[in-house]
């Protein structure tokens, strides 16, 4: 895999799959808790890396 991006998504899951696991206890609400996190760290992401763009190395 050599997309930063799918990368990025990849992680994002596991950490929010282990998020959603510890901090609720109903599956309903795990699966709702971790699509938010997952949505809120990709997001997160792009906007931050889209603001440190016009920064050279």
């Amino acid at each position: 895999m050599h997309s930063h991006f799918a990368l990025l998504v990849l992680f994002a899951f596991f950490v929010s799959l282990v998020f959603a696991v510890i901090a609720k206890d109903d599956p309903r609400e795990q699966l709702r808790f971790g699509a938010v996190i997952l949505g809120a760290f990709v997001v997160a992401a792009l906007v931050i890396g889209w603001l440190m763009y016009p920064f050279p190395i």
